[in-house]
């Protein structure tokens, strides 16, 4: 099969590789569909943060399947989204469907290869029906659509909510529709890129230019000087994540989404008032796949299915498989502009992604 294989930092091969073998409790054998690029991945290619070399990336992933085992709740032909943390079975957080506190798990495109490939073995479990219907560019989108959700849960939700998202790349784009589902009356996301502005504006939400003005005095002055009751952190950045403590009211919430890029000093008078408004500050980490038929990505899924998420609008990209060493190192240089990276792998994802101008290689 074809593969785009990482063999040292800023060297990806698209070659021929051996077909995966099966492991895990009943193995199913899937055509990959989509997959896409998490910051992540960039980091592994550029950064040499990889486990391993060689090391098939790609976490984010949908697929067909091929060969499931005997009995299977799945069929040939049926789509899928796969779960990529394959937790240790015998580990008691494991055991209790919290396979993302669990320890010294594998992961698929870090720990083993991922979904930069044709074909992949996944466990059973791992597996996710997705409707005929959704494309399979699309289905890609369902694990970083759980993490978004899985954050966003953690919120409590008051009477007449407000709250600010900082950063519009997909995973804040994801966490801001989740607000408006989950019932949060107002929804700000602030970011510096006017394009990624544009599409939450037209998605319904109230945008701020955090190139123009300071985000955190934007806040309060569209509400009143108050602040939000929530504030989520979706960039990455220490000073965002700083503003986020500024910008929420008394008894506000503040949730850390991205993986911050550096060190973070509290100042002693944000400390001061972080204590005196009672905040609540939340930490999130992945998402969670049980308990199976009422899960978060189950109701990922299904939001996808109705339209009620959009995932659509931010996809700004959708190359073939071949394409992976030159778009990631165009995205690593920042040569190109781009949302939502996600390679269409398969034949089947291909036609359906279509051949839109703009939506191909990012070259």
């Amino acid at each position: 099969m074809k593969a785009a294989v990482l063999k040292a930092p800023n060297v990806l091969d698209y070659t021929d590789v051996p077909d995966p073998e099966p492991f895990g409790e009943r193995p199913v054998l899937v055509r990959v569909g989509g997959v896409g690029v998490c910051g992540s991945d960039l980091l592994r290619f550029a950064r040499g943060t990889a486990y391993h070399y060689p090391l098939v990336l790609g976490h984010e992933l949908s697929a067909v399947v091929e060969r499931p085992p005997a009995d299977s709740r799945f069929a040939p032909g049926d789509k899928v989204a796969v779960f990529p943390l394959l937790p240790r079975r015998d580990d008691p957080l494991a055991q209790v469907g919290e396979w993302a506190l669990s320890s010294d798990y594998d992961y698929f495109g870090s720990r083993r290869d991922g979904g930069m490939a044709e074909l992949l073995w996944v466990p059973e479990a791992n597996l996710i029906p997705v409707p005929a219907d959704v494309p399979l560019v699309h289905a890609a989108m369902v694990e970083p659509a759980a993490v978004a959700l899985h954050g966003v849960l953690k919120l409590r939700v008051p009477a007449c909510g407000s709250a600010l998202v900082i950063g519009a790349g997909p995973i804040g784009a994801l966490a801001a529709q989740w607000l408006r589902v989950l019932g949060w009356t107002r929804v700000l996301v602030a970011d510096v890129d006017a394009r990624k502005r544009q599409v939450m504006a037209e998605l319904g939400f109230e945008v701020v230019d955090a190139a123009a003005r300071d985000t955190v005095e934007a806040a309060r002055d569209l509400t009143g000087g108050a602040g939000v009751d929530a504030a989520v952190e979706a960039s990455g950045f220490p000073e965002t994540f700083l503003q986020t403590l500024e910008a929420v009211a008394p008894a506000g919430q503040v949730l850390v989404l991205g993986d911050l890029k550096g060190d973070v000093t509290i100042p002693r008078d944000l400390i001061s008032s972080l204590i005196r408004r009672e905040l609540t500050v939340l930490g999130t980490w992945n998402s969670k796949i049980t308990p199976a038929g009422r899960s978060e990505w189950e109701m990922v899924v299904e939001h996808l299915r109705r339209g009620a998420l959009r995932v659509a609008p931010l996809i700004s990209h959708t190359p073939s498989l071949e394409e992976v060493p030159a778009v990631l190192a165009d995205m690593a240089g920042r040569r190109v502009w781009s949302n939502k990276v996600v390679f269409a792998v398969s034949d089947e994802a291909r036609r359906e992604a279509g051949a839109r101008p703009g939506e191909g290689s990012t070259r």
